[in-house]
């Protein structure tokens, strides 16, 4: 018993000698115990959509890679720019990467943006969107930045190049390349990275789902959590003869924070954004605490029996 309490006494004083070493030679914190690191707990901040911060386990998660794609006008951008408002909510910085150059102010502004303070790029390339992004994390005064979208990251060289011209997995290496370096400096300054990202079909998938996202795999390995945005169905006005919304469903396809392939699903109205009552509501239905009949919701008071509206 004192031979492998003397041995266990040896290791440990290695153990401290290596780290004291390492720490030394490459700086202060390059290894450490996880205890005294601050906790092994992921931050988060909420997403702007009560029912999506449920499933999420929290909300997004800080200093992570984030990846929201679906079809065209699924409500990708709208996700995005509740989160923006979000981080301003609670004293942040954020920076839009507008590589589509098709960002609406007052749009955003509805959403509850604060458009004076929003950092906003409108690159020339791929490469550039990418430099300025990864330099903005790097100075560690951004919290979050968006990039929209990752399909409209054109690479220089197809820029210079004639139209028509072969170029093949230009952008699917500029991401590798970018992601590479922008995770782990993402992770040291706190800052999260979201990409907005498309869907594409390959051609002769005749089983199983053809649907792709472009960019290549990087930045489905990099990125911490990965959310599917579909719609469920268009509101109809009250007369019934126009629509003035949509139904919108968000599949966690990879969470690497919290338990994966939860669903949630939430309303946007055209020109105000997620319905932040109906968000309430559906939390509500979802805890049990209001039942949904029909178009019927009930609420049981203890006192008064069931009160319906």
């Amino acid at each position: 018993l004192f031979v492998c309490f003397f041995a266990s006494c040896l290791q440990q004083k290695a153990l401290e000698a290596a780290m004291n070493d390492i720490n030394g030679s490459f700086g202060k914190g390059s290894v450490t115990r996880l205890g005294s690191a601050g906790g092994a707990l992921v931050e988060t901040f909420p997403s702007g959509v009560l029912t999506l911060d449920l499933a999420l386990g929290g909300g997004l998660p800080k200093g992570r890679v984030v990846e929201i794609y679906g079809p065209e006008s699924s409500g990708k951008t709208t996700l995005a720019l509740h989160a923006i408002s979000e981080v301003q909510k609670l004293g942040g910085n954020a920076m839009l990467v507008d590589a589509e150059h098709a960002f609406d102010p007052s749009y955003s502004k509805a959403l509850g943006v604060d458009v004076e303070n929003l950092i906003v790029c409108q690159p020339d390339n791929g490469e550039m969107a990418l430099e300025i992004a990864d330099r903005m994390c790097r100075s560690g005064a951004v919290d979050l930045i968006c990039v929209d979208s990752v399909s409209a990251l054109t690479p220089r060289a197809e820029i210079e190049g004639e139209i028509g011209m072969q170029q093949m997995g230009l952008q699917a290496r500029l991401m590798s390349q970018a992601l590479r370096k922008m995770s782990g400096n993402a992770s040291k300054a706190g800052c999260t990275l979201i990409f907005l990202n498309q869907i594409r079909y390959k051609i002769g998938v005749y089983y199983g789902n053809p649907e792709v996202t472009s960019g290549g795999i990087a930045l489905k390995f990099f990125a911490s959590v990965r959310l599917e945005i579909r719609s469920a169905g268009k509101i109809k006005s009250s007369k019934g003869d126009e629509d003035i919304g949509l139904r919108a469903r968000v599949r966690v396809q990879k969470s690497k924070v919290s338990r994966p392939y939860k669903q949630a699903e939430f309303e946007i109205m055209f020109g105000e954004g997620v319905s932040k009552l109906g968000c309430v509501l559906d939390c509500a239905e979802i805890m049990e605490v209001v039942v949904k009949k029909g178009s019927w919701y009930s609420y049981e008071d203890q006192r008064s029996g069931w009160i319906h509206y």
